[in-house]
């Protein structure tokens, strides 16, 4: 079984009580609530289910590379950093340069992984990572690219289309690939009609 050689979970009694706790009655942000599940499941103390990141992001819906983190936190900072979210010194988002906008949507158009129905935001911020096409990325500016070319995540058989169908957006609309014909067809025509009663 796959270890997580670097930066062990080894929880004792207190913070398993008071990491499940926070799970149980829903407290904290959802990203604070991430962090206790991602942390109960890879603690490696006694009785501990010693899960490995894989399994994490894979139960969780998170990325891998977000399990990591998670692990790297509790060890490099300690159990109290774990239940604070810092907040964040500058609001402004990384923006991606063209190349980069493409891959992103390239990406969101392609097949979800394997037991995935669909992309989610840290998926594809940890996937852009991965393949070396930015250093560091967070599921916000995921969204706002996306939202930027009017998109929305897609599925397998839909790809990608459009949140609103606008006069505007259908002009800008980058349909990709893996979207139907059906769909395009059934889109074009809502388009077509919403011109037709603008003018």
């Amino acid at each position: 079984m796959e270890q997580n050689a670097k930066f062990v979970v080894r929880l004792d009694e207190a913070e398993r009580g008071r990491l499940q706790e926070m799970v149980d009655r829903g407290e904290g942000s959802k990203t604070i609530r991430n962090r206790a599940l991602i942390l109960l499941k890879a603690d490696e103390g006694e009785g501990g289910p010693a899960w490995t990141d894989a399994k994490i992001a894979e139960a969780f819906g998170v990325g891998v590379r977000t399990a990591e983190r998670t692990r790297r936190l509790l060890v490099v900072e300690g159990f109290e950093a774990v239940l604070a979210r810092k907040p964040s010194m500058n609001r402004q988002y990384r923006k991606l340069d063209g190349a980069q906008d493409a891959e992103l949507v390239k990406l969101a158009c392609s097949k979800p992984p394997a037991g995935r129905v669909r992309w989610t935001l840290q998926l594809l911020a940890d996937r852009l990572v991965e393949r070396n096409v930015v250093t560091s990325i967070g599921r916000e500016a995921v969204r706002t690219t996306l939202e930027k070319t009017t998109s929305s995540r897609g599925s397998v058989s839909t790809g990608y289309y459009p949140r609103k169908r606008t006069p505007s957006s259908c002009a800008r609309w980058k349909m990709c690939s893996t979207c139907t014909t059906a769909h395009t067809t059934r889109n074009a025509r809502r388009c077509a009609s919403t011109r037709r009663a603008s003018n």
